[in-house]
């Protein structure tokens, strides 16, 4: 998910100003991804120099608000319409990692063994944390996701050393 379309989703149930942004964004991704204030307001000018924001004046305390504009709403709408391919997601370092250290000179089981207690230690606060945040179910999403994938990750350990194993044999 790009910062872009986090904020124009948020804006997409009413206007927002900057920091409250950030903390709605924060909240919703499990504050999994925070974010900084600056990185918002430079978001925020790009989206609004791209037509898919507009400025909405004034809140109350006069903090400068803005409201997604219709070209924000179809924007929005294409980027939940279409599909995440892995091949836009960055590039697995575990995965380049451990096949490097099976085509080197490497304790490969040195190395998974090493991975699997950080993941473990992952998975464990991971749990911990969706255990204090029942009712959010934006966070418990993405706490989800972070579970499962922390899981795949230890099964993927287990397959990469037995595999290890059979090419020392």
């Amino acid at each position: 998910m790009s910062i872009r379309h986090g904020l124009l989703a948020l804006l997409s149930s009413g206007p927002r100003y900057g920091y409250q942004l950030r903390v709605e964004f924060e909240s919703s991704t499990g504050a999994t991804w925070p974010l900084n204030i600056g990185q918002v307001y430079t978001t925020l000018s790009r989206l609004e120099r791209d037509g898919l924001v507009a400025p909405g004046g004034e809140d109350d305390q006069g903090r400068a608000v803005y409201t997604i504009t219709e070209a924000g709403r179809e924007e929005l709408g294409r980027w939940f319409s279409t599909p995440v391919a892995q091949t836009d997601r960055p590039r697995d370092e575990l995965a380049i990692k451990i096949a490097m250290a099976v085509a080197g000179e490497v304790d490969v089981a040195r190395v998974i063994q090493t991975q699997r207690a950080a993941t473990m230690r992952a998975l464990q606060e991971l749990t911990r944390a969706k255990r204090a945040a029942p009712g959010e179910l934006a966070h418990r999403l993405v706490l989800d996701s972070l579970i499962f994938k922390a899981e795949a990750e230890q099964r993927w350990l287990d397959h990469c050393e037995a595999v290890s194993k059979e090419k020392k044999s």
